[in-house]
């Protein structure tokens, strides 16, 4: 076979990526601001070169806006959202230490699981996947117990309800104990509050309220929460993930610890500009907007939400599954028909939600009519009849 034989049959099973057109309405990724895909196609440097330093800067203030954080530092893990939450655990959770997790969800139980691992002394207070809980609950649940670490999700993406979190930070506090928050579906989308929460240590990701693709994890810790760190003797078991070697890489001697996805920093950084410009306040209260007027659609059609009004994440819709619908068929009519991506439910809810999300540049009001359109329409052909 010659070169030209072996380059053409070479190209017939690997033709040119043509990615097909996706409106993405599901639970993340989000679609991407064309400002980013731009910063992602800007030449790279070294990961120790002055300038991606400086964009390691710019992205650590920037992340204070989304935060809502003026004491507490921020960086960035070169992972995933669940790279965040490992890191979380794996520097604050030492082996043998009491760690309280609110129990509502699937990434409550991820963050349980990875604390197992760690060989923590777990106490869960459980709630069913959609439930939050009360003031009174969460001060009675960490006094009780008194536990060195205190775990909860912000916005659990597997149910779309969203906790508040004062009490539990405050009853945390009162004992002594650090809080971890998962603000995976939260950050950039809705307020996290972490200082006025009263947050040690918050975690999340890119490819959801921040409108970028994902693969980094973007961290906020309290002041208490980083002396707690620097006074740490063991060691932390995942080197990869150890936040005093990644904070003195992105923040102090800029020393080498790992070879930074340079392109990924980039999108970030223009992805927070983005949410800069438009105004931190004025995102939120556009997927506000956005959510009620997906809500009143959604009831119009005879239709229900899963979490109680009030209880809701704004950015992420779980939508109750009607009787005799089958929820996958709907999914997989509304991709063929009208290339949307939506979500449904796993483990206690599986086959009983749809997940939707409304976020980035999707929540406008023409995007939540579009989708509430196509989503009747495939609904009706599926055998709903409202």
């Amino acid at each position: 076979m010659s070169a030209v034989q072996q380059d053409v049959r070479i190209q017939d099973l690997f033709p040119p990526l043509q990615p097909p057109r996706r409106y993405l309405f599901g639970p993340g990724p989000s679609m991407v601001h064309p400002r980013v895909y731009e910063a992602l196609s800007k030449p790279i440097v070294g990961h120790l070169d002055p300038y991606f330093i400086q964009v390691m800067g710019d992205v650590q203030q920037l992340l204070k806006m989304a935060y809502g954080t003026r004491d507490g530092a921020t960086l960035v893990i070169s992972g995933t959202g669940s790279a965040g939450m490992e890191a979380s655990v794996a520097n604050f959770v030492e082996p043998g230490a009491k760690f309280a997790v609110f129990a509502n969800g699937y990434f409550s139980d991820r963050i349980t699981e990875m604390a197992k691992r760690h060989s923590a002394d777990i106490v869960r207070l459980e709630k069913l996947w959609g439930e939050t809980f009360t003031d009174d609950e969460a001060v009675d649940f960490v006094r009780r117990e008194k536990p060195k670490v205190v775990a909860y999700v912000h916005a659990e993406t597997s149910t779309g309800a969203l906790q508040p979190g004062q009490a539990i930070c405050a009853a945390a506090h009162e004992i002594g104990a650090l809080v971890i928050a998962d603000c995976v579906t939260s950050l950039g989308g809705i307020p996290v509050d972490f200082d006025r929460t009263g947050m040690d240590v918050a975690y999340s990701c890119t490819q959801k309220g921040l409108s970028c693709p994902p693969g980094l994890s973007p961290m906020a810790i309290s002041q208490r929460a980083m002396g707690w760190l620097r006074a740490r003797t063991s060691p932390v078991r995942s080197w990869y993930l150890d936040l005093k070697l990644i904070h003195d890489y992105s923040t102090v001697s800029h020393r080498y610890h790992h070879t930074a996805p340079i392109s990924m920093f980039y999108a970030l950084r223009e992805a927070l500009l983005v949410i800069a410009q438009e105004g931190i306040d004025n995102r939120w209260e556009q997927h506000r907007r956005c959510h009620q007027s997906f809500v009143k659609g959604i009831e119009a059609m005879g239709l229900r939400m899963h979490v109680p009004e009030g209880h809701r994440i704004a950015t992420l819709n779980t939508v109750c599954v009607s009787n005799g619908v089958d929820e996958a068929k709907v999914r997989k009519r509304l991709l063929n028909d009208a290339g949307i991506e939506i979500a449904g439910g796993f483990g206690p809810l599986a086959g009983k939600v749809f997940r939707i999300g409304v976020m980035g540049p999707l929540a406008t009001a023409d995007n939540v009519q579009f989708f509430l359109k196509e989503f009747g329409k495939a609904l009706k052909a599926e055998g709903y009849s409202g």
